[in-house]
């Protein structure tokens, strides 16, 4: 639900998702608000009560948006979703449960001063934001969501491992990623990653993880839980920073045995 929906249609029918809703794996719909106003002239917004700069979005062509997208739905599992600097904030986990739990998403882009609460209230299930600023529009937050929640649908992307080795899937940031050339401006790729050895390609990638994630985002590293074997990358990680010390090998060597043994 939106004032501009030429602009979302052109960003969200290109690539992935272009070709996603070409397959009819998802449909994408960019709906006009102002097509729904009563008001002659198509105003969608009018001042606001107790004064103040700006208008606000009315809440009749907002409802009449949304009774015919709803009329023409058959979807029970659906979240009518207000893009909103006063919702929480979009998480990887939020995403996992929109595209887990429900079959239709209705997004309500906001613009202006904001939207009449009354529509909020009587017709809003779930408010969301996607970070601690403030848009000229719900336009690209409501993209950001899209994008977000329909690259998960099946067949929407070749694999589910492209978006479960993605940073935030799992608590983790991504590992860096490298391609050909193998040399470039004197900067090397890893020779692990050139080795062929899967394994430990595997293991250099998770230490790498949990070392990004420590070091750019230490408010998700408190919040991780860590395996034996992430405990164990940890551990090498700081004895080579001489955060901790080193833990000397112990060599056991075989007892001699006595005369009567």
């Amino acid at each position: 639900m939106t004032l501009f929906p030429d602009s979302m249609r052109a960003v969200l029918g290109e690539s992935i998702l272009g070709r996603a809703a070409k397959k009819g794996l998802l449909e994408i719909n960019c709906v006009q608000i102002r097509d729904y106003t009563d008001n002659r002239q198509r105003q969608v917004d009018d001042y606001p009560y107790g004064g103040g700069r700006g208008c606000v979005l009315m809440a009749q062509p907002l409802k009449a948006c949304l009774n015919y997208i709803v009329c023409g739905s058959e979807e029970n599992r659906r979240r009518v979703i207000h893009l909103s600097p006063q919702g929480k904030t979009l998480t990887q986990d939020i995403a996992n449960r929109l595209v887990r739990d429900y079959d239709h998403l209705i997004l309500v882009c906001g613009r202006y001063e904001g939207v009449d609460e009354r529509f909020i209230e009587a017709c809003v299930d779930e408010e969301i934001s996607i970070g601690d600023f403030v848009l000229t529009g719900g336009e690209i937050a409501a993209m950001a969501l899209a994008d977000c929640v329909s690259r998960m649908v099946p067949g929407v992307l070749s694999d589910e491992e492209c978006f479960i080795l993605e940073s935030h899937w799992d608590g983790l940031l991504e590992y860096p990623q490298y391609t050909r050339p193998e040399i470039w401006e004197g900067r090397a790729v890893p020779e692990t990653f050139r080795s062929g050895n899967h394994a430990a390609t595997e293991r250099l990638r998770r230490r790498m993880s949990i070392e990004r994630t420590m070091d750019k985002r230490p408010d998700m590293f408190e919040k991780l839980i860590l395996t034996e074997n992430d405990k164990k990358l940890l551990a090498e990680i700081l004895e080579e920073r001489g955060l901790i010390e080193k833990k000397p090998r112990i060599k056991v060597k075989p007892c001699k045995a006595g005369r009567n043994g």
